[in-house]
């Protein structure tokens, strides 16, 4: 899974320290970021396959985090990490283009398996792309 590029975004620095390690112990490439802000910095900095964000956080919430990181990298997936009492949120996520979303505390083994399920959507919303650009260049030489 060391080809996958994460970054996992809540402002509960602990959760998001410990998550980390767990992650490099499975071999993710993981980042962090503990405020939306940074988030959306390093996504403007860094290519990521697939961003885990909180939903509720102090200076952004998810879904203002979200909105705007679809806007700079429109083929990253988002997986939404949200408590009970946040999972309106996490469907008004859903509806602005989240991969998913899972429940805190969050099972390691469950979201190691979104991240792929996630990234592999991107891979192959990126081939699509690709394939499409060289029938389109295609078209053009034969013109």
């Amino acid at each position: 899974m060391e080809d996958i590029r994460v970054l996992f975004v809540d402002d509960e620095v602990d959760f998001l320290e410990t998550l980390i390690k767990r992650m490099k112990k499975r071999h993710v490439d993981a980042s962090s970021a503990s405020s939306g802000a940074k988030a959306i910095e390093l996504v403007r900095e860094r290519s990521f396959d697939v961003i885990v964000l909180d939903v509720r956080m102090p200076d952004m919430d998810g879904i203002q985090v979200l909105r705007t990181i679809k806007t700079i990298t429109p083929l990253s997936e988002v997986i939404m990490l949200t408590g009970h009492a946040c999972l309106e949120a996490a469907r008004e996520g859903m509806s602005l283009g989240a991969f998913d979303y899972l429940m805190k505390p969050v099972n390691i083994d469950e979201l190691l398996y979104k991240l792929q399920d996630a990234c592999k959507k991107k891979r192959l919303q990126e081939e699509k792309i690709r394939q499409l650009d060289q029938t389109m260049s295609s078209c053009k030489m034969a013109s």
